[in-house]
């Protein structure tokens, strides 16, 4: 402990509250599901190399209250070399990415003592929506483009619509006789951005009804293209927003956990810096793994229990994806962190429709794929309506278990509009440039 407290003040990293200023909201929300590892065991061992790899493994693998699921990946690859049914083996892989994208976030976290708030920021805008991202290479990879497309959209529906209004109504009902207040500045430029994101999916889908189809098809995709890099060029403009010139919008609640957190103690590096980056390698590994085994059976596990793809890549994978996160969304809600709860459902919406989605656009152009922003009718309005009605319900700072009623109502709307109908893959499947 005491190697970790000088290694953090090697790295600028003075105080306790520069520690915090250093998490992010959405690595707030996940730490809620974390428990204290009991370090009796591997103290015991006199060996100090073995017992550093004991400690490692016991918090990296035992210390979230998602340890549970740990059987679900051996299970999945056991599933997988054994023949079982690919229902069974989506729904273990499944399982067992909610685990691990945790665990992301908890080695992000780690890494994150040791570099300082900003290095600790960029770690956690490349590595916040590690499983979003891994799964849709993956999904490229195959030529899955539509599967690509609905998980994206799933998840930032799920932050704006699901995490954030059960956040709302929960926060709401627990403090019905005080009024919760949240930062409006930091919503206005994350709806501000989500807006900008919704204008670059809105166009590219209009053109298709602009003129010729097979000339228009063309011009859609290098539209798309295009505006991908300046959505890209929009995101870095933001994180230098957030991290650097503005900082103090986003880092608001934080300090006043300083002021009166019970758990300060518990805030410091629980494993080494080099320590740290092999997990993160290796738990991205395995992520990747179980990735390819979701993207190449959810089709087969949709035919199976006779629910359309879209809507169990739209809304069972973006729920069960990053369920820590928004489980720990819910609980900073209950204690009135309203600030903790926004950065993480509209954080990771942003990232998702201004980082990942770009990003995607980007890797196929690169691998030949033809992907453009063009999500179809249906579900670029229900972006759109997503994103406005979010805005204009994070517009007074002020929050009640109403307007979170009507956020998850809205999700739920969706939710049936996709369970009763399916936009025919075909539509969104990707096309390998010769």
């Amino acid at each position: 402990m005491a190697s970790n407290q000088e290694c953090l003040l090697e790295n600028g990293t003075s105080s306790e509250e520069e520690v915090h200023l250093g998490r992010t909201a959405r690595q707030l929300s996940a730490s809620a599901l974390r428990k204290k590892s009991d370090p009796t065991l591997p103290n015991s061992v006199q060996n100090g190399h073995l017992r550093e790899l004991l400690v490692n493994l016991q918090v990296v693998l035992l210390g979230t209250k998602l340890a549970v699921l740990l059987p679900t990946i051996p299970l999945s690859i056991f599933a997988v070399y054994y023949g079982f049914g690919k229902p069974w083996i989506f729904t273990l892989s499944l399982l067992a990415l909610t685990l691990l994208a945790e665990r992301i976030s908890f080695l992000t976290e780690q890494i994150s003592y040791y570099t300082g708030p900003t290095v600790g920021g960029l770690l956690n805008a490349t590595f916040g929506n590690a499983t979003e991202l891994i799964i849709a290479i993956s999904a490229l990879s195959h030529g899955k483009v539509a599967l690509l497309k609905y998980s994206l959209l799933g998840s930032v529906l799920s932050n704006l619509l699901l995490v954030l209004g059960t956040s709302l109504f929960c926060g709401g009902l627990a403090n019905l006789r005080r009024e919760q207040k949240f930062e409006r500045r930091q919503a206005n430029v994350n709806s501000l951005l989500l807006l900008l994101a919704t204008f670059c999916h809105t166009l590219p889908m209009l053109l298709q009804y602009a003129g010729d189809s097979a000339a228009t098809k063309d011009q859609t995709l290098q539209f798309s293209r295009a505006i991908s890099i300046l959505m890209l060029l929009s995101y870095i403009a933001f994180m230098f927003f957030q991290l650097w010139t503005h900082h103090g919008f986003f880092e608001l609640q934080q300090v006043s956990e300083v002021d009166g957190d019970e758990d300060v103690e518990e805030e410091v590096a629980e494993i080494g810096f080099w320590s740290g980056f092999a997990w993160l390698f290796a738990v991205t590994a395995i992520t990747a793994l179980l990735s390819e085994y979701v993207v190449g059976t959810i089709e087969d596990a949709s035919k199976s229990w006779g629910l359309s793809f879209s809507f169990l890549s739209l809304i069972l994978v973006p729920i069960l994806g990053n369920a820590a996160e928004h489980a720990g969304s819910i609980i900073f809600a209950f204690k009135n962190k309203l600030d903790i709860s926004l950065g993480v459902s509209l954080g990771s919406a942003t990232q998702v429709a201004m980082f990942v989605v770009p990003c995607c656009v980007v890797v196929a152009w690169i691998m030949g794929i033809n992907m453009d922003l063009n999500f179809n009718l249906i579900e670029t309005v229900s972006l759109a309506l997503a994103v406005i009605t979010t805005a204009f319900a994070l517009q007074d700072g002020i929050s009640h278990y109403v307007k979170g009623l009507v956020l998850i109502f809205c999700y739920i709307v969706i939710g049936i509009c996709f369970f009763v109908f399916e936009t025919p893959v075909d539509q969104l499947e990707a096309k390998i440039t010769n």
